[in-house]
């Protein structure tokens, strides 16, 4: 087959630049890229279709064909629209169907269009929608996280619903979101969690129909285990456990040391919750005196001494209510922090701190879609300390994680007590999430999926859907000519 995976705002290169220092880049990328691998050796032409951006402060962006050192099956294409510079997702919208005519005239000139494409988030659910219609080339849907989601929890927290729509172009991505829901052949969701709850929200509810079995196919998403695994091994492994030992003597007092680590690893944005994490230390005086606390955020090894301008000021938000929690509790001698960048940087960290510190992973965060990253830490050997609202719930069952509330700091306590204070506990959930995530949660396996389900689409020669039609907002570059007012309508029925 002949694949492409549309990203409009996921960058691609060979060295995976700005991976986890960018909100629009992350988990999504990750989930693009080794998938269009794995299809890549299983014999399948793939593209990794994305935006070509001529900036000199994105400098990996600039050529027009891109790949993989070693694949020889997979391409990166990079088509313009818009302004040359970089723009955030947000940005985007009004020049989607620009980069969906230059992606057409492509393969035009090619002589062959693919056989299927994978859209991946809102923006390359909509490009999969005009595609369809302009050449019935099917396409599935990946939405990796739905806006209505992110909608409700931002009015949970008393944001206006006219500023967060003006913010985050919800009108717009909604919109997209049904789009690519209605005209997609499959929609491929990584838990039933996201099918029969988030899908099932009053926005999408005339877009898709949950139960329809048809619509659906749940391929979870895996851990590369050849960076993510117990007995991997990196040419900077040793360098990594330096750092870390290191970093270690200079942010924690020498009576402290010999305690177990917890790792954070994460962006720093409010829906990760890092705040909730610290707080169970300020709450567990138990916890305190049981284990350090490692966080690892990209852009500096000092984040609470960071120069100005380093972070955004969302970021430096975030490092401000946590550096007050840290001075009132004084937790000080309880916290260190370095900057991990790579995978490989991760990878050989939690083997270190599991073999050496009794290291436990954790993510706090208030909603997590799926969850790859705590797969990733178990399948190093370290054991995790996870939120249940999520994916997390699902792919983590039978003991294979320590579930908690993230609303509750005494909860993340108790989870991570379980783990720091019993080595027991520490050992058996080590081994259990190790087992499942190798049984059920690696990329390979979720490739041979991904080609069952795409070569069955194929075949079927599905009827592009024309209960929805692409509206046509989204084909003037003018934002003001989008009727947002919808949405509104939407959400208070």
């Amino acid at each position: 087959m002949h694949i492409t995976f549309l990203n409009p705002q996921g960058n691609f290169d060979p060295r995976d630049s700005h991976l986890t220092d960018h909100p629009d880049f992350g988990g999504q990328l990750v989930y693009v890229k080794e998938l269009a691998i794995q299809l890549g050796r299983l014999g399948h032409k793939v593209d990794i279709l994305t935006r070509r951006i001529e900036d000199p402060d994105w400098p990996e962006f600039a050529e027009a064909e891109d790949g993989y050192p070693g694949q020889k099956n997979v391409r990166i294409l990079r088509f313009p629209c818009g302004p040359k510079h970089f723009l955030e997702k947000e940005d985007l919208w009004p020049y989607i169907a620009e980069w969906v005519d230059n992606v057409r005239t492509f393969y035009q000139a090619e002589g062959a269009l693919p056989d299927i494409h994978t859209a991946h988030y809102a923006d390359g659910g909509l490009a999969g929608t005009m595609l369809n219609e302009l050449d019935s080339t099917p396409f599935t849907f990946t939405s990796h996280s739905l806006g209505a989601q992110k909608l409700d929890r931002l009015l949970t927290k008393e944001m206006p619903f006219d500023e967060a729509v003006d913010k985050f172009r919800f009108d717009k991505r909604l919109a997209a979101e049904r789009c690519a829901l209605a005209h997609s052949a499959l929609i491929i969701t990584s838990s039933e969690k996201e099918r029969l709850h988030h899908l099932a929200h009053k926005v999408y509810r005339d877009a898709v129909d949950v139960s329809d079995d048809k619509r659906f196919k749940r391929i979870p998403p895996g851990v590369n285990p050849e960076i993510f695994s117990e007995t991997s091994t990196y040419e900077n492994e040793q360098q990594v456990a330096t750092l870390i030992e290191e970093t270690l003597h200079r942010d924690i007092p020498m009576m402290r040391r010999h305690l177990p680590m917890v790792v954070c690893s994460s962006r720093l944005v409010e829906k990760k919750n890092i705040i909730g994490l610290v707080r169970a230390w300020a709450h567990s005086e138990t916890l305190m005196a049981s284990a350090n606390l490692l966080i690892s955020v990209t852009g500096d090894p000092y984040p609470f001494r960071a120069a100005p301008g380093t972070f955004t000021p969302q970021e430096d938000a975030i490092l401000d209510e946590l550096r007050q929690l840290i001075d009132e509790r004084n937790l000080w001698p309880c916290v260190m922090t370095l900057s991990l960048k790579t995978q490989h940087d991760l990878a050989a960290a939690y083997r270190h701190l599991a073999k050496n510190r009794q290291g436990v992973f954790a993510l706090t965060a208030f909603h997590e879609p799926f969850g790859l990253s705590p797969l990733e830490a178990l399948a190093c050997g370290m054991p995790v300390v996870v939120t249940n609202s999520g994916g997390p719930a699902e792919s983590l069952k039978d003991d294979a994680g320590v579930l908690v509330d993230p609303n509750e700091p005494d909860d993340i306590a108790s989870g991570l007590l379980k783990l720091v204070q019993r080595e027991d506990c520490w050992h058996s959930y080590r081994e259990a999430g190790m087992a499942r995530v190798m049984q059920y949660y690696t990329w390979p396996r979720s490739a041979v999926e991904y080609e069952k389900t795409l070569q069955a689409v194929v075949d079927s020669k599905p009827t592009p859907h024309k209960t929805h039609v692409c509206p046509e907002w989204f084909r003037h570059p003018d934002n003001d000519k989008f009727p947002s007012d919808w949405l509104l309508k939407a959400w208070s029925r």
